[in-house]
């Protein structure tokens, strides 16, 4: 069973795209999206628009990651090919997956949608249907005040 809403979440470190080493503490909203595979049909339309609409989450305050259990080299490869800036955290031991517990199945994350803000859950997305994911998340934090957007 996932994290659920109300529960407290972990700070997480992992290594991005670039090898960086990012801790999140989850303080500020933040969206940590679980998706299986670099590269893949449905993980690649979930990522890209993410990255589409990054500028506006950032407008409203609001942090978004992407994790997966690729390694380093393989964010790098599909972050360079999709041309994405949003933020791919490496997972390939599972152990961020494991400290949510998000379902590993052959070794790859079932796509998982957590809203985290004040180090809690408080908004979670299971089953994803990648198209449109990006957006609805959004509009969900918006329209809970979680985050806000100057008009």
């Amino acid at each position: 069973m996932v994290l659920d809403t109300g529960e407290q979440v972990p700070e997480v470190t992992a290594r991005n795209q670039h090898g960086e080493e990012v801790t999140v503490d989850f303080v500020q909203p933040t969206v940590l999206f679980f998706y299986p595979r670099d590269s893949t049909p449905g993980c690649t339309t979930e990522a890209n628009q993410f990255d589409a609409e990054l500028d506006t989450y950032e407008e409203a305050g609001v942090a978004v990651y992407g994790i997966s259990t690729d390694d380093v080299a393989s964010h790098r490869d599909f972050a360079e090919a999709e041309d994405l800036d949003v933020t791919l955290l490496a997972d390939p031991d599972g152990n961020v997956a494991e400290a949510f517990d998000v379902e590993l199945r052959d070794g790859a994350a079932a796509r998982t949608t957590f809203v985290c803000a004040r180090r809690q859950v408080c908004g979670l997305y299971e089953g994803v249907r990648p198209d449109g994911h990006a957006r609805q998340v959004l509009e969900d934090i918006i329209d809970t005040g979680l985050a806000t957007l100057d008009e």
